[in-house]
């Protein structure tokens, strides 16, 4: 049976069996919007919903460091925004610092510098950020002031939402939930099982 899944505020994300609606799988695949970072022809996509000022998105984002050392192009890094507000109150605006910075063509640049700096995410950090990056601070500033890509933001967690991800990071490898260790050792061997499975 076909039937039409809904995020949380009713907009229809695709069309789904019954029997796919597994919340262990993830249900929406890249969009045009995500923001990507590597080759589309990587053996590993990672995706995922994080909140910069998460101490465990924080050891995510270091791992994820270390991957690319190891695995270079191997790797592809999807990263979709989940500020849990409620206990981070500084994760909404850090993702529309990201989201503004996108704009002008530094998501990625921005996005290191939130997670290495993930306690100094007040407005004032922000700003100096931009400046660091070379971005037009007027513009910046403006959006961070009017809120710009606040919408943006919340569209990510609601899917997040509907795919079933009620922490931070939610983690999911080549379209299947990470739930293990964040540590190198523990991905790591989460991706040479996966590899020993395609190829058995």
């Amino acid at each position: 049976m076909q039937r039409e899944q809904q995020n949380v505020t009713g907009e229809v994300l695709a069309n789904v069996s019954d029997d796919s609606l597994e919340l262990s799988k993830l249900l929406l695949p890249i969009q045009l919007d995500d923001h990507v970072e590597g080759s589309p022809h990587a053996q590993y996509t990672l995706v995922e919903y994080g909140d910069y000022e998460c101490p465990a998105c924080g050891q995510l984002f270091e791992t994820i460091r270390e991957l690319r050392k190891q695995l270079g192009e191997g790797i592809r890094l999807v990263f979709r925004h989940y500020p849990l507000s409620g206990v981070h109150p500084h994760a909404q605006q850090a993702a529309e610092a990201a989201e503004a910075s996108g704009a002008q063509g530094r998501f990625w640049e921005m996005h290191n510098l939130l997670f290495e700096n993930r306690t100094a995410l007040q407005s004032k950090n922000l700003y100096r950020y931009s400046e660091q990056l070379g971005l037009d601070s007027k513009r910046f500033r403006k959006d961070l002031k009017d809120q710009a890509y606040e919408e943006r933001v919340r569209k990510d967690f609601r899917r997040g939402v509907v795919n079933g991800v009620y922490a931070t990071p939610g983690l999911f490898i080549n379209g299947v939930r990470y739930s293990g260790g964040l540590d190198l050792i523990s991905i790591l061997n989460r991706l040479k099982q996966g590899s020993e499975r395609a190829t058995s």
